[in-house]
């Protein structure tokens, strides 16, 4: 089963079972896939949902970050189950000890030394992590490793 068709499948079982909120998250999942078909004009496959589904995690993070910093807890909240329901369509997050080891195959693989050529192993790992890892602590782990 596709993660399309999944979704589909999951939204009718919020439906039945009168799940607001988790319903209006895998509409507006839909929706941002659908867009993003209509842009790319050709179906999306599980990668490309993927993409899509990490984009609004993304999203959701920074939201719910800006909200507690500004005193918006009830707003935040709601990011946050947003977010939570989102992160059930992504595969699984590899924990910081993996990821490690993963930014220190590519810069060995690449041999590269220095942090002027992140821009030689952020796309690498990024391809083998696919949507397991958050973006921003990958930056961080591939700056660490390049800078110590």
């Amino acid at each position: 089963m596709s993660l399309k068709d999944k979704l589909t499948n999951d939204m009718k079982e919020a439906m039945k079972a009168k799940q607001v909120e988790r319903l209006s998250t895998i509409r507006q999942l839909r929706g941002a896939i659908k867009n993003k078909e209509i842009d790319l004009k050709r179906e999306l496959d599980d990668d490309a949902v993927i993409s899509v589904i990490g984009t609004l995690v993304k999203q959701r993070r920074e939201s719910a970050s800006m909200y507690r910093d500004n005193d918006r807890a009830e707003l935040a909240d709601k990011e946050e189950a947003e977010l939570a329901v989102l992160l059930e369509y992504l595969p699984a997050q590899l924990d910081e000890a993996e990821l490690r080891k993963i930014v220190a195959a590519v810069i060995a693989e690449t041999g590269v030394s220095t942090i002027k050529d992140l821009g030689k192993v952020m796309p690498q790992v990024i391809a083998r992590t696919k949507g397991a890892a958050d973006g921003k602590l990958v930056s961080q782990l591939v700056r660490e490793q390049l800078a110590g």
